[in-house]
C-alpha cells in the first residue's frame, strides 16, 4: 500500500474556511471515482501548534495507482480549480507500506 501525505500553506487571501472546506469537499469527493485510491481524508482544523493550514492523507494500492491519479482527469480539475489558485506551498510525501 503506498501512503500520499500533502501539506499546504494557503495564500493568506484565501486561508477561510469556505476555501478550506470547498478542497475538502472536492478531494475527498474523488474516493470511489478513480482506480486504486483507497481513501482520502482532507484535515481543515490544524491545533495553533501546527505550520500548515490543510493535510491530505491518501492510500493507493500501489506506486502506479498513485502516478495515474496524479494525471487523472477528475483529479487534475479538482487541484486546478479547487487547491492550485489558493496555495502556496505544497510539502509531499510518498512512501510504501509494505
Amino acid at each position: 500500500m503506498v501512503k500520499h501525505i500533502i501539506l499546504w500553506n494557503l495564500k493568506e487571501e484565501f486561508n477561510t474556511d469556505k476555501i478550506k472546506n470547498d478542497m475538502k469537499l472536492a478531494l475527498e469527493g474523488l474516493v470511489g471515482q478513480i482506480d486504486g485510491l483507497i481513501t482520502l481524508k482532507v484535515e481543515i482544523n490544524p491545533f495553533t501548534t501546527s505550520n500548515t493550514d490543510v493535510m491530505l492523507y491518501s492510500e493507493f494500492e500501489n506506486e502506479l495507482a498513485l502516478k495515474n491519479y496524479a494525471v487523472h482527469p477528475k483529479h487534475v480539475e479538482v487541484a486546478d480549480t479547487k487547491v492550485r489558485p489558493y496555495t502556496k506551498v505544497r510539502t509531499v510525501f510518498d512512501f510504501e507500506q509494505k
